[in-house]
């Protein structure tokens, strides 16, 4: 007897499994500089956390709606109105176990077997497997470092056929840091529209965006927006990653089925972490000051990150946005540290964290084989740590 095709299929993650070779290192006692991590290094918010304690008092500890609370849902539609320019009714709107949930219902909702989802590459390395868990097939599309490895127009429609079901849009991007300039979407929503082909919208880094105003490409037109599912959280705006709320919001029909396929799957969020989630939206005062003052504090991280990798003589993409910086290991290949030869990135960051004890992320799960991605959500004191540790390891290399 052998388990499920769908689950045979789906790749083993490489993020996961150099995190779980540099925590073992610590709980043996070992100091290491981790540049993997995926969430903000912020707790969450005292505010949020209050209200976290003051659902439990007020024994929000039931059952509810499984596409989520009326208020919940009423402030998602309040922040996608203000910040985004976007009107939709609590009805399209559909909150989930985290962005990562909202996205596999997404593509659960409007896939059939074999439809194609196009894949701009580098990508999260879970697109493509929430893709085929769904039955789909991921097409990828390989972006230039010149265009900072973001899709054009021309690209898109090269890839598109007559079994294009969605493309999948991540901005800011996760694992390049690049940020889409509102020409860009246009560009690409013109494309999309005259296609009539879904465009997944994956906005979870919306608020760390450095240089640029965040645009949603839903906003571009009426007929764009009916084509768009909008997927964003609270995870990496209110450093919640723990709490897993994330939402959805699409076209009458989409969001129905999004809903219908939770309701007999996980049902609902959480009760308590939809209050905490409705309090950090709806408190503005407490809610900007937070956002900016982690915005402000990646910044000056991301700067020194750059400098310091400068420095070493590393080429790096700048990043927009996000908090991650690819770096291009490929004149490293065929190198050798200590008879380690190295052969690829994945060599590259398993030696690294052997000799040098930094955990880095190889970006082949990524799409981007020739390169590694450091997170900045590290205080600035291990960025200098681990970037001397770096640079300490590249010198000896032979």
């Amino acid at each position: 007897m052998e388990i499920a095709k769908r689950a045979r299929q789906i790749a083993p993650s490489l993020t996961l499994e150099i995190t779980a070779r540099a925590k073992k290192m610590k709980a043996d006692g070992i100091t290491v500089v981790s540049f993997a991590a995926g969430e903000p290094d912020f707790n969450t918010p005292d505010y949020i956390i209050e209200a976290g304690h003051k659902a439990l008092e007020m024994g929000l500890t039931k059952y509810t709606p499984a596409a989520g609370t009326a208020e919940l849902k009423n402030a998602i539609c309040e922040k996608l109105k203000n910040d985004n320019a976007l009107e939709y009714s609590p009805s399209q709107i559909v909150v989930s176990n985290g962005g990562k949930h909202s996205l596999f219902n997404a593509f659960m909702a409007i896939l059939d077997p074999g439809d194609e989802v196009i894949v701009p590459a580098p990508y999260w390395l879970s697109y493509p497997e929430l893709v085929k868990m769904a039955s789909g097939v991921p097409v990828f599309v390989q972006t230039r470092p010149e265009n900072k490895f973001k899709i054009t127009a021309a690209e898109l429609e090269k890839a598109i056929t007559d079994k294009t079901k969605a493309f999948i849009l991540n901005n800011p991007n996760n694992p390049t840091g690049a940020v889409y300039t509102r020409s860009e979407l246009n560009a690409l929503a013109s494309v999309i529209e005259k296609h009539n082909i879904y465009v997944i919208s994956d906005e979870i880094y919306e608020k760390l965006n450095y240089e640029h105003r965040h645009h949603s490409i839903a906003a571009y037109s009426d007929i764009l927006k009916d084509l768009t599912i909008v997927v964003n959280g609270m995870s990496k705006t209110y450093s919640m990653t723990g709490w897993r709320v994330g939402y959805a919001a699409a076209n009458e029909q989409i969001a129905s089925a999004m809903s219908s396929l939770q309701s007999h799957s996980t049902s609902n969020v959480n009760a308590v972490a939809q209050y905490a989630s409705y309090i950090a939206l709806s408190d503005k005062y407490h809610g900007d000051a937070f956002l900016e003052d982690m915005r402000a504090t990646f910044d000056a991280r991301r700067a020194l990150m750059m400098l310091r990798l400068s420095r070493i003589g590393l080429n790096y993409i700048e990043p927009k946005g996000a908090f991650y910086v690819m770096v291009c290991v490929k004149e490293f290949e065929g190198k050798c540290f200590e008879g380690q030869r190295i052969r690829s990135a994945y060599d590259f960051a398993s030696v690294l964290l052997e000799h040098a004890q930094v955990a880095v992320i190889p970006c082949e799960c990524f799409g981007a084989p020739e390169y590694i991605r450091l997170s900045y959500a590290a205080s600035e004191k291990d960025i200098e740590r681990g970037l001397d540790k770096i640079a300490s390891f590249v010198a000896q290399l032979s």
